[in-house]
C-alpha cells in the first residue's frame, strides 16, 4: 500500500501513504513543507487496481489531525479520530466517587434528595392510597364532557 495515493471521496487528493503504524495508515501531506498525519484503517479503502485509498474523513479533519514524528501517540491520534474511550470521570481517595460522578443510578440520586423510590411509589399508588396525584373522576374519561350534563339532552334541543 505504501505509494498509494489518498483521496476523499469527493476526490481531493490529500497525499500519499508512507507506512503504516498499529491501526493507522501513516499519510505524507503537502509538497514544500511536508507532514506526516495518522489516518485510521477503519476509514479507508484500498482500491488496488487503482492503487489509490479512499477516505471517509473530510481533508479538513485530516489536516488537522496531530503529526506523525518519532514518538507517535497512537493513543492521541485515536481519541482525535472519536476511537478511543476519552477518561472517565474522576474519583476521590480509594476509589470513592465525587458527588458529580455520573456513574451513580438516578434511585440512588433521589434517595440522596429525599425522595421516594419510583418503586414504592407505584406500589403506593396500586394499593389505593389515593394520593396519586389524579383527580378522583374524570368526567371527560367517563363519556359526559361537562360534569352534570347529559350531552345527549343538549343534542335533541
Amino acid at each position: 500500500m505504501e505509494g498509494y495515493d489518498v483521496v476523499t471521496v469527493d476526490d481531493n487528493k490529500i497525499g500519499k501513504v508512507v507506512g503504516e503504524s498499529g491501526m493507522f495508515l501513516i499519510v505524507e501531506q503537502g509538497a514544500l513543507m511536508k507532514s506526516k498525519h495518522p489516518l485510521p484503517r477503519e476509514f479507508a479503502h484500498v482500491d488496488d487496481s487503482e492503487q489509490q485509498v479512499r477516505v471517509t474523513v473530510p481533508k479538513e479533519i485530516f489536516a488537522d489531525s496531530p503529526k506523525v514524528d518519532d514518538d507517535f501517540d497512537e493513543q492521541a491520534a485515536a481519541e482525535y479520530y472519536g476511537l478511543a474511550p476519552s477518561p472517565g470521570p474522576g474519583t476521590e481517595g480509594y476509589g470513592v466517587s465525587d458527588a458529580g460522578d455520573p456513574s451513580r443510578s438516578s434511585e440512588e440520586q433521589a434517595a440522596r434528595q429525599g425522595l421516594e423510590p419510583a418503586e414504592e411509589e407505584r406500589a403506593r399508588i396500586r394499593e389505593g392510597d389515593g394520593q396519586s396525584g389524579l383527580p378522583e373522576s374524570s368526567p371527560a374519561l367517563l363519556g359526559d364532557r361537562l360534569d352534570g350534563i347529559d350531552e345527549r339532552d343538549q343534542e335533541r334541543s
